[in-house]
Parts: structure tokens; C-alpha cells; sequence
């Protein structure tokens, strides 16, 4: 099971390509596709899912192309990947009050409550400025 599915991988290298050129002007689909080794319609399906998300704005014409909805430091890895692939679900009895009836004297479910919590807080915590400037980021051990 990959936790960050292949469109979401290619989404974030696009990211981080608008995330490097930020304030430089907008980026091409075709130019940032090209660059971190996405497919170009694939990228172009990206691109306008992040611009209805209001990740991304664009413009249109010859210089057209995608720009960071707002600076970088304040665009968190957990945005993109649920912008691609929705809300992030360690468990599906996670995922809502009514998918088990167990759910509330579950121990397993307590114990994976907070696993799903940990790697959404650590997600949030992670910008797209961190990987522009090429900073490495270590997870804080946590006890389960």
C-alpha cells in the first residue's frame, strides 16, 4: 500500500517546481512537466485539479502558465496530497463515525486514531518551502 499514490508523487514534484520559481513568473504546464519527468497530459489534469483547490492560479497567453497561489512556506505537503487523493485514511473505521459499531471501545482503533494523527500533523508541518530550499525534514519520535 503506498500512502502517497504516483499522481500524488508527480503532483508534489510540480509543486515544488512552481515552489523554486516563485515570484520568478508563471511556469508553462509543458516546462514544469518536462523538468520533473511527468507526463504532460497528466501534469495539464494536476495543474487544474491544484488551481480548483486554489493552490495554484494561472494565467492565460504566450507568457501564461501556473503560479503558487501563495508563498511556499504556507503550502503544506497534507494540501497536496489531499487535494489529489482526498482526506488521508490510515483505517477505513477511520474514516467516519458509522463505519464500525465498535469503534468507540475499539483498542486497535485508538492506537491507529493516533498513528493517522501523527502523519497528518507531521504532513501539515512539511512546505513546499522546506523541499525549494532543498531542507531535509526528520520526523520527531513519538510514542503510539
Amino acid at each position: 500500500m503506498d500512502l502517497v499514490r504516483r499522481n500524488t508523487d508527480y503532483a508534489v514534484r510540480l509543486m515544488v517546481n512552481l515552489a523554486r520559481n516563485y515570484r520568478k513568473g508563471p511556469v508553462s504546464t509543458r516546462t514544469a512537466a518536462a523538468a520533473e519527468d511527468v507526463p504532460y497530459q497528466l501534469a495539464c489534469k494536476l495543474m487544474q485539479r491544484m488551481r480548483n483547490k486554489k493552490l495554484l492560479e494561472s494565467s492565460m497567453g504566450p507568457e501564461g502558465g501556473f503560479n503558487l497561489s501563495r508563498d511556499p512556506s504556507k503550502i503544506s505537503l497534507l494540501e497536496v496530497i489531499e487535494t489529489i487523493q482526498g482526506p488521508i485514511s490510515i483505517n477505513r473505521c477511520l474514516s467516519g463515525t458509522d463505519r464500525c459499531p465498535r469503534q468507540k471501545s475499539c483498542p486497535v482503533t485508538a492506537k491507529l486514531a493516533k498513528i493517522q494523527e501523527y502523519v497528518c500533523d507531521y504532513l501539515g508541518g512539511v512546505t513546499l518551502d522546506q523541499f525549494r530550499q532543498g531542507r531535509r525534514t526528520k520526523p520527531k519520535a513519538q510514542g503510539f
